[in-house]
């Protein structure tokens, strides 16, 4: 097999990528840590939580939006539980199954570090894009994820990747 080399431009784009993610999200995670006291991961699971009906989620279903392993979610929810900022419940449909709940101190770290953390999205991406851009990086990546997403039906996709999985599971209420 041939190895397909990168053009110039295409490695510039790449290195521009990885920069840039890198950079972004390492702002993120210093302001959140700075306001809230917690990465940008455990915020994320919180404000997943909070868009949710009843403010809880499966644990599966919330690793798989959140494109993380099960056993790293696993360990942020036991930190953010300590917390008093997330329950893990059972799943009454499902002994096997279990739900990440969060709490009204959770929300209200929710509520009380949201408007900070957009502002901060928007200062570290947003105000440096012009509307245009925004559209564009929108189909990039959402292009992206697509053709990635869909690879998971591949034969021989790596099943140890949360969002490849395909385990039947009931649902949860």
């Amino acid at each position: 097999m041939t190895t397909r080399w990168l053009a110039p431009e295409e490695q510039r784009a790449w290195r521009a990528y990885l920069a840039a993610t890198l950079l972004v999200e390492d702002a993120l995670d210093r302001h959140l840590q700075q306001e809230a006291g917690m990465p940008h991961l455990y915020y994320s699971i919180l404000s997943r939580l909070s868009e949710e009906p009843e403010r809880r989620l499966r644990m599966t279903d919330l690793a798989e939006r959140l494109k993380i392993t099960r056993s790293r979610l696993t360990y942020a929810v036991t930190r953010l539980e300590k917390d008093g900022l997330v329950l893990r419940e059972g799943c009454p449909s499902d002994r096997r199954g279990s739900m990440a709940a969060l709490t009204d101190a959770g929300m209200t770290v929710v509520e009380r570090t949201a408007p900070g953390h957009v502002e901060n999205v928007r200062a570290t991406l947003f105000d440096h894009l012009a509307p245009e851009q925004v559209r564009q990086l929108e189909e990039i990546f959402t292009g992206v994820a697509r053709a990635l997403q869909s690879g998971a039906e591949a034969p021989g996709a790596p099943e140890d990747v949360p969002w490849r999985r395909r385990s039947p599971k009931p649902s949860c209420s």
